[in-house]
This record gives C-alpha cells, structure tokens and sequence, in this order.
C-alpha cells in the first residue's frame, strides 16, 4: 500500500505542479505527504580560490542564512496554502526543512518513502534534472516525474499502462508499483511482444499479475526504433492517467547524450510517469 509519498522541493517554482498531482494520489491511497525543502549552506556557495577576508566572509554567510530562512517561510506558506486549495487535510502533510547536498537529502528520505514526487525536468533551462537523477538513482524507490499543470487534475492511478518489455528496469517498476496497480480501476499492459523471451513475455507477466489479484489487458503496439513516445501516444490514446515504466536500461549519461526511450519519454511527457531504476 502507499503510506507516505515524499515531494522534495528547491523554491525553484515546480513544486506546485507535483503537489496538485500528489494530492489527487495522496487522496486515492489515503497516504500521507511529506514536502521536504533541500538549501545549500551558504559556506558552500562561496566562491572556490577566490580570497575573500574573514569579517566579509561572516557578514556574506550570515545575511545568506537571513535570505535563505526567509525564503523558506515564505515557500512553506506558499506550499501550505497551496495544499489547503487541493483540500489536503493538515494532519496529512508535513514540511521538512534540510540544509545541505540535494541528492544526499532525497536519499535520505526518499529511502523510506513508497513514492519520490518531482517535476518534470526542464532541460533547456537546467532545472530539475539533478532532482529527477537523484530520486532514480540514489533512493532505491519509484520516481514519480510529475508535467506542468496550473490545475489540479481529475484522476491519478485511477487508469494506469505498464510497459513491459521483459527487462530487469521493467521488472523494478512492476515491483514498486503493485500497490498502485491494484488500486487502479483498469490496467493495461503495453507490449511490443517481441523484446522478451519466454517467462518473461506479456502473456507471463498478465498470468502474474492476476496472480496478485490485479486484472489487466494487453495493448501491443508495433515500434521501430525509439518506443519511447508511442508509450506516451498509445497511453493518451487508451484515457489513462499514468503511465508506469522502467527507466534507463541503458545509462542517463548516454540516453541523454544518444537519446533513448526513457530519455524521449522524460523529455516530451504531458502526463504523469511512475519510474523505477
């Protein structure tokens, strides 16, 4: 079951999308939402080599520390009027404030969390992909990446796809996301029918599922090439709300330079993607 989904956030204006996305989640699992706010210490944005003298070295750190608490407050109140719009009871969010290195903070908590939230990097600009990375590859738990929306939307979880492709990537994300599959009011697994072998093929995995007690249908959809934006297509297509996959078989550094089917899918996205490395 989901209990606790952790939305970690910078101030950097994208944590309001996840959390209109997480309160529609949190409200369909009756879970709870923890919001944790990552800032670097000030001594660490001093600039490196630079000889700077000690008084004007405490005067820089102390008023950063002032604009940085400020800054919190004013993110918190933000964030907590924000959740009070989305009706989130106050007993089922909590904000958490932690100084320091952003992937050791989302690590940290993400390790015990059912579900990571995050915005939906914005690679032009450089924001939000460290997020997306350290959520993925430093928690050891689903990422939920989350698209820009001024509204919140109408379901989450209620119609998911899972695409299957036999991998050890896709075996994580169907492993992670059960609790989420059998919640769900339809499931349907979308294949190509020719990437996995026998045991671990669509029609296996449709046997294990209702094993689990999950009901699901199969979708196969034909692709050459890059899967990635028929998984997308094909999920919009069939009214689903979330799409749920495996991510970076091969690795971030080569799909974001070569490209790659979880790299087409973070890149180009409209609706909410559950990832599992």
């Amino acid at each position: 079951m989901i209990r606790k989904i952790v939305v970690p956030v910078r101030g950097d204006g994208k944590g309001d999308s996840v959390l209109r996305h997480v309160a529609v989640l949190a409200e369909r699992t009756q879970a709870m939402i923890e919001v944790i706010h990552c800032r670097a210490r000030p001594e660490d944005l001093l600039p490196f080599g630079v000889p700077i003298p000690d008084f004007l070295r405490k005067q820089i750190v102390e008023q950063s520390y002032k604009v940085a608490d400020l800054e919190e407050a004013n993110l918190r109140n933000e964030l907590t009027a924000l959740a009070r719009d989305l009706d989130v009871p106050d007993d089922r969010i909590t904000f958490v404030e932690e100084v320091g290195r952003q992937v050791d903070v989302i690590k940290r908590h993400g390790r015990l969390a059912d579900v990571i939230a995050v915005p939906k990097p914005d690679r032009d600009r450089n924001i939000g992909t460290n997020t997306l990375k350290a959520a993925l590859f430093h928690s050891g738990r689903p990422v939920l990446m989350c698209p820009p929306t001024a509204t919140k939307p109408a379901a989450m979880g209620a119609r998911v796809t899972l695409a299957w492709n036999g991998s050890a990537e896709a075996a994580r994300a169907l492993a992670s996301s059960l609790p989420l599959l059998h919640q769900a009011g339809e499931v349907v697994v979308l294949s190509t029918g020719g990437d996995a072998g026998p045991g671990t093929d669509a029609t296996s995995l449709l046997i294990y599922l209702d094993q689990h007690g999950v009901d699901a249908s199969l979708h196969k959809i034909d692709a050459t090439g890059t899967v990635g934006p028929l998984l997308l297509s094909e999920t919009a297509a069939l009214g689903a709300d979330m799409l749920i996959m495996g991510a970076y078989g091969d690795s971030h550094e080569r799909e974001t330079v070569f490209g790659g089917n979880t790299q087409s899918v973070v890149d180009t996205s409209t609706l909410p993607v559950l990832l599992a490395h």
